[in-house]
């Protein structure tokens, strides 16, 4: 079992920055591809951006000029750059890892954007 805890959410005005962290608590499996989803109220959870072992990096394209993921999977650890956000940006932000025996999601981190 592979627990994922999300941190970094929080209150920002549009235009301002925040920065997400997700940590795994199992070092020893296997994290083919960590990602971040989110989930706005009254919306079907969004893909938001994907860090894999081996390959590039993706985004949603509404946030590939403005957020950065970044990670270190020695760590198990995946991180969110957010910049210029917007009140659209709000939602609650999960983190998810893909392994061969199973995918995992945390509990999510509340991001507002106000505006």
């Amino acid at each position: 079992q592979v627990h994922l805890v999300e941190s970094g959410g929080g209150l920002v005005q549009a235009g301002g920055s925040l920065r997400l962290s997700c940590a795994a608590s199992e070092r020893s499996i296997r994290i083919n591809v960590m990602n971040w989803y989110r989930q706005a109220p009254g919306k079907q959870r969004e893909f938001v951006a994907s860090f894999p072992s081996s390959g590039s990096t993706m985004y949603a394209d509404s946030v590939k000029a403005r957020f950065t993921i970044s990670g270190d999977h020695a760590q198990n650890m995946v991180w969110l750059q957010m910049n210029s956000l917007k009140p659209e940006d709000t939602a609650v932000y999960y983190c998810n890892a893909i392994t061969y025996t199973g995918d995992y999601w945390g509990q999510g981190t509340q991001v507002t954007v106000s505006s």
